[in-house]
Formats: C-alpha cells, structure tokens, sequence
C-alpha cells in the first residue's frame, strides 16, 4: 500500500475484513506500526470493530451470551456513527473504544485518533457484509481488503485464543466449532465484495 495514498486535508480509511482469526487485527496493527515509523506518530490510527462488542451484561439480558462474536452480538450503529465521524471532513480528534481480552468486554475511549491523521485503519469481520445492517461501512471505507488464511490455521489461532481467555482444552474447542466457525462462514460469502484479497503467504 503506498503511504502517499491519504491526500493532504483528507483521511483514507482502509478496511480489512476476513473471518475470525484470519489475523486482521496483526496486519492492521503493522501497517499502522509502519505508516507512523515513515510519516510520524500521528499519521496513522487503528479502529477496530471489536470495540463495538456488546457488553456481557447486555448479551445476557438478550440471551446472546453463546453467540457472543455474531453479527447481532455488536453495536452496529455505534460503529458506523464513529465511523462516519472519522471519515467525516474536516479531520479531528475523536477516543474510540477497544475489545479487551483478558476483561472480555469493550472499553470505551481507549484508542486515540489523533486529529493529524490521515490514515484509518478500521478492521471487523463484518465490514463486507451484504447485510443492510452492515452495507453502509463500505460508503466510509476507501478500499476493502479480505484477509484470507487456511481454515485449519485460523482455528488453531482460535482455540489458542480461548485457552489464552481462560477455557479449558474442551471448551475452547467447542466455543471454535459452536460459535466461530459458523461466523466464519457467515464472513466467506462477503469475500467477493473486497477489493483485494489478501492471502496468508502475503501475511
């Protein structure tokens, strides 16, 4: 990706969409590490989707807790309002939230998008979606990348993260093949919509 791509006076937002555990939230992180490493500290920001994780609190009062990770288990709205924000003209400053692992719940305010930034790097499984609830990211999103990696691979990825989070072998096993990869297949059928693939040996 060329870093002259974001126009002075104006943000680009790139998108990186994939099914969970395709690793969107290491490549996103790198091209922002590399972004500020050549154009400066506040050239280039994060906004992950996963800050827009419904509560615990509030999947339990919709009975969602075992679906936690599905489409219906996120605030949509919220992220598409903050996500026009940052599109929006002119640039400013705006404190987005962020999903921690070892709390298993969103933060608020925990990233900063300095109002310098000319580069957005937004990440989500969902932002290829078809879905009418999900569509209207790709009217904020400059260009769309689907990251694509091996299922074998991004379930290895997925148990360890579960294990990681505190669940037993078994547990983690059954929340990978109960939860994500249904919505990892869910994910597979927006591949089309990206404007590139990104595949694992580019990774």
């Amino acid at each position: 990706m060329r870093l002259a791509i974001a126009a002075p006076g104006r943000r680009f937002v790139l998108g990186l969409a994939g099914p969970p555990g395709a690793g969107k939230s290491t490549l996103a992180e790198a091209i922002v590490a590399h972004a500020r490493t050549r154009m400066g500290a506040d050239w280039a920001a994060c906004f992950p989707m996963d800050g827009y994780h419904l509560s615990n609190a509030q999947l339990r009062r919709l009975g969602l807790e075992d679906r936690k990770g599905a489409p219906s288990t996120f605030d949509v709205d919220g992220y598409l309002a903050m996500l026009a924000r940052l599109a929006g003209d002119p640039p400013a400053a705006a404190y987005v939230p962020e999903y921690d692992r070892r709390l298993h719940e969103p933060v608020a305010a925990r990233i900063l998008v300095p109002a310098a930034a000319r580069l957005i790097v937004t990440e989500g499984n969902y932002l290829a979606l078809d879905d009418p609830a999900w569509a209207p990211a790709r009217r904020f999103i400059d260009a769309l990348w689907y990251v694509d990696v091996p299922d074998p691979l991004r379930e290895s990825r997925l148990v360890a993260r579960q294990l990681k989070g505190g669940r037993d072998a078994r547990a983690a096993r059954e929340w990978v093949e109960r939860s994500d990869r249904l919505n990892g297949e869910l994910v597979k059928l927006s591949k089309a919509n990206a404007d590139r693939v990104i595949t694992a040996a580019e990774l």
